[in-house]
């Protein structure tokens, strides 16, 4: 199951993905096209944003080295965890993910285990939405992922159920962090621990 998810991460197709919150659809973060396959699959309008996710806070800092330090403490205090972080991209890194803002890129370093997380170690990052339709339900299960995905992907890591309640988003890019998502951490917490961290 890990080596043929991997395998197809590495050819550049898109699979199913446990994380800590919800079955992700997840694709290669290299290059354009692998994402642009991802963004077919899920049905998703190539200008919306989605978020690169990482095996570690190490080497999401090795993918932004541009990152500013108040930021890396936000990230280093949230994550990993069901996070996602709206960050500055001064260089415009992962263009293809940024939808219409390249100054800025969500991150993700999802606290996960087992396959999972044997997968991201692996491959080190990837770009990945919920494993599912436009407005769908987000997959606590793999039965719960439409079958117009699971079709289309070439590879799925099922691990059984999860908790099923999105990542929470929060957006540090302003003088303020905002909230754009609640989800798995109350809106009133993300603030609080990334407005400490921000020092």
């Amino acid at each position: 199951m890990i080596d043929e998810a991997v395998a197809a991460l590495e050819r550049g197709e898109p699979i199913v993905l446990p994380t800590d919150t919800v079955y992700g659809l997840a694709a290669s973060a290299e290059h354009e096209l692998y994402t642009a396959r991802m963004y077919r699959v899920k049905g998703r309008e190539p200008t919306q944003p989605t978020a690169l996710v990482i095996a570690n806070v190490g080497r999401l800092l090795d993918l932004l080295p541009e990152l500013p330090a108040e930021h890396e403490r936000i990230a280093r205090a949230l994550l990993p965890g069901p996070y996602t972080l709206v960050v500055p991209n001064p260089a415009h890194r992962f263009v293809w993910l940024t939808g219409t803002n390249p100054d800025a890129i969500g991150v993700r370093v999802p606290a996960v285990e087992g396959p999972g997380a044997e997968v991201l170690r692996r491959v080190g990052a990837v770009v990945a939405t919920s494993a599912n339709l436009p407005g769908g339900r987000d997959p606590r299960t793999l039965a719960e992922v439409p079958p117009e995905i699971r079709d289309a992907v070439a590879a799925v890591v099922d691990v059984g159920e999860l908790p099923g309640t999105p990542s929470t988003v929060v957006d540090v890019t302003g003088p303020e962090p905002r909230v754009l998502r609640a989800g798995a951490v109350s809106a009133a917490e993300a603030l609080a621990r990334a407005t400490a961290a921000r020092g």
